[in-house]
């Protein structure tokens, strides 16, 4: 969709290839943001040691001072993150830690250090990787994303956060519940790139075809007073309609009902809704929905 929007804006000629590398290019920015929110959380973390040092260095530290407790910087979820070869290529690639606000890391740790939930995890000697998975958790949801400031620091520094936010943070969650297990080489799986691919290249290549019959469906509406975004939502749902034969008919239009309702107008989601249903009805009545059951498949 984001894909689609953007060649719409273009006022040069369509390059043979161009459509891909505005996607590759979202693509990248999506695994960005997804990198530099694991990696401050990760440094949210490993600040016990930092404060640890911090604290034992003073000219005349207290005993507590002298006795921080560290065990969240060895959380093994954390290190089972920071030791993977995937991230570890990710940070070389994207360096995070020359963006990263070290005084937000700071404050974030020093706010989680007073909350009961901390107070105890730590007192606890044993790792239950029940309980370690919970720990990152909560950092991530009540320290990091319940902080206007650090919300705020992500939306000035990723364009994308507002578009790809949620769906970065529920990946980061998947991650802590697969126990620090991803591949942060490929966010989505070969079968879905390929899907985004070819739904892009057919919407682009088809798309005055695919106007010729959402416009008959307007009645009284104007094409050329239609949301851009309503329209191309309508393209991308016709098209899997007609070329995607494994899509059951009604994921579609929910799919599309949802996204103009998130993205478009406060009348978008209705208004998408009653398009593609009704186009949908011609198609089935002409014989020209040639759907394959998709759990067969």
């Amino acid at each position: 969709m984001q894909t689609l929007y953007n060649l719409s804006t273009l006022e040069s000629d369509i390059k043979p290839g161009e459509p891909q590398k505005i996607l590759q290019n979202h693509f990248d920015q999506t695994r960005q943001l997804l990198v530099h929110l694991t990696y401050f959380l990760t440094e949210v973390c490993r600040y016990a040691e930092t404060d640890s040092h911090q604290r034992a260095g003073k000219h005349l530290p207290s005993f507590e001072d002298l006795h921080v407790n560290t065990k969240l910087s060895g959380n093994k979820i954390l290190w089972r993150i920071l030791e993977d070869s995937s991230f570890k290529e990710a940070l070389a690639k994207t360096k995070p830690q020359l963006l990263i606000n070290k005084d937000l890391v700071r404050r974030a740790y020093l706010r989680l250090a007073e909350t009961p939930e901390y107070k105890a995890y730590i007192i606890k000697q044993a790792r239950d990787n029940k309980e370690e998975k919970e720990m990152l958790e909560f950092v991530l949801d009540k320290i990091l994303l319940a902080d206007e400031n650090f919300t705020s620091y992500m939306e000035e520094n990723f364009s994308n956060w507002d578009d790809d936010g949620e769906m970065v943070i529920q990946l980061l969650v998947n991650l802590l519940q697969k126990s620090g297990s991803a591949d942060f080489k490929e966010m989505i799986s070969g079968e879905k790139k390929d899907f985004a691919i070819n739904l892009l290249k057919t919407v682009h290549e088809k798309s005055e075809h695919l106007q010729t019959l959402i416009i008959p469906k307007l009645k009284n509406w104007d094409p050329e007073r239609i949301a851009l975004l309503d329209m191309i939502l309508m393209k991308m749902g016709v098209a899997e309609f007609l070329y995607f034969e494994t899509i059951p008919p009604k994921v579609t239009i929910n799919e599309y009902i949802d996204l103009a309702k998130e993205y478009s107008t406060p009348q978008s989601g209705q208004f998408v809704n009653g398009i593609l249903d009704n186009i949908h009805k011609e198609l089935v009545a002409e014989g020209k929905m040639q759907k394959v059951d998709y759990k067969k498949v």
